[in-house]
């Protein structure tokens, strides 16, 4: 009985993901109609449509999450269905640049989110916060503008636009010394009803397909004697492998004996790999963790220019294809950057002829 509720949950899961995901793939196909909600200095929002045919702007003050002001009725006709874009004053946000090495832009999510509670007084789970596109400076590195602010202080503002019908909800602000807006909290309104109804469909599928597979397998039952058939055809055919490799014995053993030998030459070896990484190696690079699998080797640690290790390694004979295979952090507590790279292990010797 465990073993179906765990196959139910997984199955559950999964449903969620797919629906998920469909749902989010409509919705950047189906683009809404776009509303500004903008902070005034006052307190107050001004609401205005995008569009050359939008109606003139209104001005709503919100409290408490609920709108109390005049104005409501044609904001909230402006907002209906539409995706609004929440823009804060940046007095309600904590700005923090962030310098990272290039490579590390492909996990600026998982980067920012670890970080979140030392740059900012708020952990990831209390705040919402967002970063700047990155911006190149030397050393092969790239600065970040991180900023945040308390979900407490978002959220009651998400409410009250979310009550005058918005389909979904983007809450940005923009850095004192910059121009491009930074995006800290999205959120899809009407996503919770939609994903159910394509979960119920998804499942609606799933067990149709359920009830074809079990009369494919009913179907199958009855046709035994084409079964026999093949079973009959496959130990025939094994007895046949079997004697043609009695018959060829000889050929078959010389052939696994120089394949294995050509395995030894061509596998690389521990020793080989650690005296090639010594060699490459700079002085204030210090390596943790060493795994070799089959031609491959990844590798762990410290070192004060981590962008630098690829090159150097790149240019050994002994490895090609070096990369980094997660991101490059820096603690404050230790002097260099920790890094994980993985290369592919060239053959040192070639097989025998």
């Amino acid at each position: 009985m465990n073993l179906f509720n765990q196959i139910g949950h997984v199955l559950s899961r999964w449903l969620d993901v797919v629906a998920v995901w469909i749902v989010a793939a409509y919705a950047k196909a189906v683009a809404a109609r776009g509303v500004q909600v903008v902070e005034e200095k006052d307190g107050t929002f001004t609401v205005q449509a995008s569009g050359k045919t939008a109606a003139a702007p209104e001005r709503i003050r919100i409290l408490n999450g609920e709108v109390v002001a005049a104005g409501t009725g044609n904001a909230a006709a402006m907002l209906k269905t539409s995706r609004a874009e929440l823009v804060l004053q940046p007095e309600s946000f904590v700005f923090r640049p962030l310098e990272l090495p290039r490579r590390a832009t492909e996990f600026l999510d998982g980067i920012v989110r670890a970080q979140i509670d030392r740059l900012t007084p708020w952990s990831a789970e209390n705040a919402a916060f967002g970063w700047s596109a990155p911006v190149e400076i030397p050393n092969e590195r790239v600065s970040v503008t991180v900023a945040a602010t308390a979900r407490s202080l978002v959220m009651p503002l998400v409410s009250a636009i979310a009550g005058l019908g918005a389909d979904s909800i983007a809450v940005s602000t923009v850095a004192p010394n910059g121009t491009a807006a930074i995006k800290v909290f999205d959120q899809r309104v009407r996503g919770a009803l939609e994903v159910n109804r394509v979960r119920r469909a998804l499942a609606a599928v799933l067990l149709a397909a359920g009830v074809l597979g079990a009369a494919a397998i009913v179907a199958d039952v009855f046709a035994g004697n084409e079964i026999d058939a093949r079973r009959a055809d496959v130990t025939y055919r094994i007895g046949a492998q079997r004697a043609k490799l009695r018959a060829g014995s000889d050929a078959v053993r010389d052939s696994a004996l120089a394949a294995l030998e050509r395995r030894r030459h061509e596998t690389a070896s521990s020793v080989i790999v650690l005296e090639a990484l010594s060699q490459i190696l700079p002085d204030h690079t210090y390596v943790t963790e060493l795994r070799i699998q089959g031609d491959k080797m990844q590798v762990v640690g410290v070192t004060r220019d981590a962008p630098s290790l690829i090159r150097l390694i790149e240019q050994s004979q002994h490895f090609t294809r070096a990369t980094f295979f997660a991101p490059t952090t820096r603690s404050p507590s230790e002097p260099g950057e920790h890094f994980h790279i993985e290369a592919r292990i060239e053959p040192v010797f070639t097989p025998r002829s």
